[in-house]
């Protein structure tokens, strides 16, 4: 339990892959309180949600400056669209349930995605984002120490 596992926790939460799923038990795992490893993880994986916001916003006119990559663009944020239904459908709920769900292609760096596709300004969904990322957090903890529990492991 040091300042070094808790950076790397932080930085597992961080990346888009692993994010809070892979972050909060490895925080666990490093010895700190399952309290203490949930506050970890989720900063950890809030803390790219803003500068993502930014950079996609910046990385887009920078696209759009090319008609090869306008054309690629176009098709790419299209498709995105409508193969994002849960927010088509059902707005605010529908970004917070893609960050909430602990699966592969769901999480905060695909529901900040989302929500520049969708045209959610950045006030709204970083909220809304957070919201998913700490449903998450209480999904993965839950699950973590159900299966300390289960295989009688101790904490």
């Amino acid at each position: 339990m040091s300042v070094i596992h808790m950076l790397y926790a932080i930085l597992v939460s961080a990346m888009p892959v692993a994010e809070l799923r892979g972050g909060l038990p490895l925080a666990c795992e490093y010895g700190f309180p399952p309290a203490m490893a949930f506050f970890i993880a989720v900063f950890g994986n809030l803390l790219p949600v803003i500068p993502l916001l930014f950079a996609l916003q910046r990385g887009e006119r920078l696209l759009y400056r090319w008609t090869p990559t306008t054309r690629v663009t176009n098709w790419v944020f299209a498709r995105t669209r409508r193969k994002g239904r849960l927010i088509a459908r059902y707005g605010a709920i529908g970004l917070i349930l893609i960050v909430a769900i602990p699966l592969p292609a769901t999480g905060a760096w695909t529901g900040t995605i989302a929500a520049f596709l969708f045209g959610i300004p950045l006030r709204r969904a970083f909220p809304l984002i957070a919201a998913g990322v700490l449903i998450a957090g209480i999904i993965v903890l839950l699950a973590y120490l159900g299966a300390i529990h289960l295989f009688g492991i101790s904490v």
